[in-house]
């Protein structure tokens, strides 16, 4: 066996492995007395079938791939020897050339890899980044008020309409007739609904289903017919108001509080705003979290300036998703997976560097985390102690899921490791602010 190393473009290496017969002869044969063992040949018992026979039918193939497993191993083996890190995977070179497997005993295999970039990085408290904090304002705190208590609300009758009512109604365009139709306005933008504004209970007017609903589904819900039966209806109805409801706060009372917080934590209208208080925080942290978690991203891509095996890692991509994409696909969008690769690279240096570790206990209490914030999303701000053990352990049991929330918290502990060793200065700043902010991060 023969191993030259050449290189290529920046970052890449073409390693030639030449195998011959005494390097994977013995494979082959081991693998043909497995054929013969187990082949099912008519006229031949089972195990009797002559080794010619059977040399004839899969001897070619099998030089084929015990030979290239020989030079595929080796070309691992190599890169171990000789400490060469690379990044990606190894690939089949393009410059490889063709096979004789049924005359030849000697086969030169050509394989890829990209050399993995030095970490040089030195972190000090010159290097300063600004964590940036969003002012809790009252217009924050009544809207969160607002939209909570909503979830909660009941429907109560009143005289006209004034914003987002829901409208019971009668349309009749003189073919059908709906009794009872529903109309939201909740869901139109103001000048889809100016039209209702002012109205009350016994107006007529006329209007265009289709002008007033966009969406066939939202159509077909209100004059209670599937989608495909829209077309035979002539659009233009009198609408006449029958029933106008708009959401009411619930009363803060007892039943109340043990319906929105059964884990008894909130009892009264004064813990009920230091909960909403506590919730913006948390949310608007997240936020800064985020934020600050990108900064550090794109100022350590710029520090670090590894200079990654592109050409080849377009190659790698082509190669490993086996024709999903195609290489126009994959240059347009290879920008923004190269960042983030990048990203994870050196994101892997600092868990080796730092020895940072995620203990199952912390991704248990961050799938926990997740449930709670899950809950609360339909409407149960503060779910049991045993919904949110539960919902935490079907998550950690899905790879997918488990795999994310070990990702997010070794990313989390990557960017800890560096606030550590560089100047951070704290920064409160308004919501538009910290949205201006956002954009251009």
């Amino acid at each position: 066996m023969n191993i030259i190393k050449e290189q290529r473009e920046q970052n890449t290496l073409l390693i030639k492995v030449t195998v011959g017969e005494q390097d994977y002869g013995e494979a082959v044969e081991k693998a043909l007395r497995e054929y013969k063992r187990k082949a099912n040949i008519p006229g031949f018992r089972p195990g009797m079938v002559p080794m010619g026979i059977i040399r004839k039918m899969y001897g070619k193939g099998m030089v084929a791939e015990q030979s290239y497993r020989t030079a595929s191993n080796a070309v691992f083996e190599y890169l171990q020897k000789e400490q060469i890190d690379y990044v990606g995977d190894v690939i089949p070179s393009e410059e490889q050339g063709a096979f004789d497997f049924e005359n030849n005993t000697e086969f030169e295999f050509m394989f890829e890899c990209g050399v993995a970039p030095e970490v040089k990085l030195e972190l000090s408290q010159k290097d300063k980044l600004t964590y940036s904090t969003i002012k809790v304002d009252k217009k924050m705190h009544t809207d969160y008020r607002s939209n909570f208590l909503r979830r909660y609300g009941r429907l109560v009758e009143v005289e006209k309409v004034k914003k987002d009512e829901a409208l019971t109604v009668t349309l009749d365009n003189g073919e059908m007739k709906i009794e009872d139709a529903y109309v939201g306005l909740i869901s139109m933008t103001d000048e889809e609904r100016k039209p209702f504004i002012g109205k009350k209970v016994g107006t007529k007017m006329e209007v265009n289903i289709n002008e007033l609903y966009k969406s066939e589904s939202q159509r077909a819900a209100m004059l209670q017919l599937k989608e495909e039966e829209l077309s035979s209806v002539k659009p233009e109805f009198e609408l006449e108001i029958t029933k106008i409801r708009q959401f009411a706060d619930p009363e803060l009372n007892e039943e109340f509080f043990k319906m929105a917080f059964p884990a008894g934590n909130v009892t009264d209208e004064a813990s009920l705003d230091a909960f909403i208080d506590e919730q913006i925080s948390t949310e608007l942290r997240r936020e800064s979290d985020y934020l600050f978690t990108l900064q550090v991203r794109n100022f350590l891509l710029e520090k670090a300036a590894l200079q990654m095996p592109a050409e080849f890692l377009k190659r790698w991509l082509y190669v490993i998703n086996e024709g999903k994409f195609t290489k126009e696909d994959i240059e347009k969008d290879f920008e923004g997976f190269l960042q983030m690769f990048t990203w994870n690279y050196l994101q892997r240096h600092f868990i080796k560097s730092e020895n940072l570790n995620v203990t199952p206990e912390e991704a248990m209490e961050e799938a926990k985390s997740f449930a709670a914030a899950q809950y609360a999303q339909y409407g149960m701000p503060s779910a049991p102690a045993e919904m949110l053990e539960d919902f935490a352990k079907r998550l950690m049991q899905d790879k997918e899921q488990s795999q994310k929330i070990y990702e997010k918290l070794f990313e989390v502990k990557v960017v800890e490791a560096v606030k550590s060793k560089i100047k951070v200065t704290e920064k409160a700043v308004s919501a538009d602010d910290f949205a201006k902010l956002a954009k251009e991060i």
